[in-house]
């Protein structure tokens, strides 16, 4: 077992040697947390040699559903935080310090510092929408194209990712922008500066999207289904949260953070499954009550994680 492989690049040369020499006789597991310094060195990355898996924040699974959604919405899912919940504060504002200080400063990975700083938090107050490099760049007072790079360093040392819009070749306009994520809400938080204030119904939305977005693709991972996750929106304010399409097939999400629900949250998926671009259509939310809204099943949210969980939401949900 080799953890934080990126520090000692030339590492992956010796472990190269062993797997060609006595491939039977030693197995490897080497775990990190960029690919940053991999990529800007071209060392040798074991291709064709290893098996890629990524590790994730807790899933409610894991946590046998036994979930407070407004404690994860504040404090989100990583491992240490449920270990030692009274010291959740502490623990995420040094996980953003950390991340600063370690993945950033000592790997030298961007030149200025207190720039890098200032988009971060502005990146994490948009965290879930659809991505204004443009207004973010001019938020955070820092070069677009520099901005750009920076989005990069996120996605390379696994902080974030990017959403793409589907465009399902409809005659309707669609919006083409990505929207991007942190990967937990807890740490959207903190980077936020917001770890100290409570839950604000501004940010209660795009938070459970997030974790939502997280237990998709912990989805994904685990049962290994193959496809991509998109959302979808049209210029009109159309919106489906989350699409998960595979070939011809696809699967929409719609996830909203109140205790009621109403009809026409999912009228972007009925209309998109009439149509036959969704051949599934499932929405989430904080109520209680199950739903049946024409072709569109409504769940609870902790019903929704448990039908995720157990495969009937991705493949199985189109083949139903």
């Amino acid at each position: 077992m080799v953890d934080e492989a990126q520090r000692l690049p030339s590492l992956l040369n010796e472990v190269h040697a062993l797997i060609a020499e006595r491939g039977r006789t030693y197995r490897f597991a080497l775990s990190g947390s960029s690919a940053r310094k991999l990529k800007r060195m071209d060392v040798n990355l074991l291709a064709g040699r290893v098996v890629n898996r990524q590790l994730f924040p807790l899933t409610a699974a894991e946590l046998d559903y036994d979930v407070d959604p407004d404690r994860i919405l504040r404090f989100g899912l990583l491992p240490q935080i449920h270990a030692e919940p009274d010291f959740a504060l502490d623990a995420l504002e040094a996980y953003a310090a950390n991340y600063i200080r370690e993945e950033i400063q000592q790997e030298a990975i961007v030149r200025r510092l207190d720039s890098f700083s200032r988009f971060l938090e502005v990146a994490a107050l948009m965290n879930g929408q659809v991505a204004n490099v443009a207004g973010l760049a001019r938020d955070a007072a820092v070069a677009r194209p520099t901005v750009q790079g920076y989005f990069a360093v996120l996605v390379d040392t696994l902080i974030g990712t990017w959403l793409p819009a589907w465009r399902k070749r409809a005659k309707v306009k669609e919006v083409v922008t990505p929207k991007f994520y942190l990967f937990d809400p807890g740490v959207v938080r903190a980077l936020a500066g917001r770890l100290r204030e409570p839950l604000d119904a501004s940010e209660r939305g795009f938070l459970l999207e997030t974790w939502i977005l997280h237990e998709l693709r912990a989805a994904m991972a685990s049962q290994d289904t193959g496809g991509q996750l998109h959302y979808w929106r049209t210029p009109s304010g159309s919106e489906v949260d989350f699409v998960w399409t595979r070939g011809p097939h696809a699967v929409g999400v719609e996830v909203k953070a109140t205790t009621t629900w109403r009809m026409e949250y999912g009228a972007s998926v009925k209309a998109l499954i009439a149509q036959g671009s969704l051949q599934a259509g499932y929405g989430t939310y904080l109520g209680t009550a199950e739903l049946k809204d024409g072709a569109l099943r409504v769940f609870p949210l902790k019903r929704f994680l448990k039908e995720l969980t157990s495969g009937h939401v991705l493949v199985a949900g189109w083949r139903r």
